[in-house]
């Protein structure tokens, strides 16, 4: 496990790790209480991968696409009312074939199990806020 303290302004230090450590195709669960910084994270990567425009919540279409300047895909997942059967029903479990990052929002621990069991190497990122600075606790 690696922990990375880090205001907002310094959110570039947890990406370059990221950059650093996890491979082209990773499955991200962001785990934290709401307003924690989950998409504004998400928002980070996005800008690092060259992807311009607005990356917002996927809160009611569960699902947002984004490709990069460089061909690098961001996937963007927010299941904050979505059960594990409902997930694998809608067939939403196909789209981590897809290349590129995979952040998933409110995930559950259903969903991480089984994609682990089928081979997924599913990395964890709990969001924990200190005062003026977030606590990144990160674990492949």
């Amino acid at each position: 496990m690696k922990e990375i303290e880090a205001s907002l302004d310094e959110l570039s230090k947890v990406v370059d790790y990221l950059n650093e450590t996890l491979p082209s195709n990773a499955i991200v669960f962001l785990r934290g209480d709401l307003a924690a910084g989950k998409t504004t994270l998400t928002q980070a990567i996005a800008k690092a991968k060259g992807i311009e425009g607005e990356v917002t919540s996927p809160t009611f279409s569960l699902q947002k696409c984004y490709e990069g300047d460089n061909g690098e895909n961001l996937y963007h997942y927010d299941l904050y009312r979505l059960e594990h059967e409902e997930f694998m029903q809608m067939g939403l479990f196909e789209e981590f074939e897809k290349s590129g990052w995979h952040m998933v929002e409110w995930g559950s621990d259903a969903l991480k199990d089984f994609l682990e069991s089928v081979g997924y190497n599913v990395i964890t990122i709990d969001i924990e806020v200190q005062d003026n600075v977030r606590l990144y606790r990160i674990t492949h």
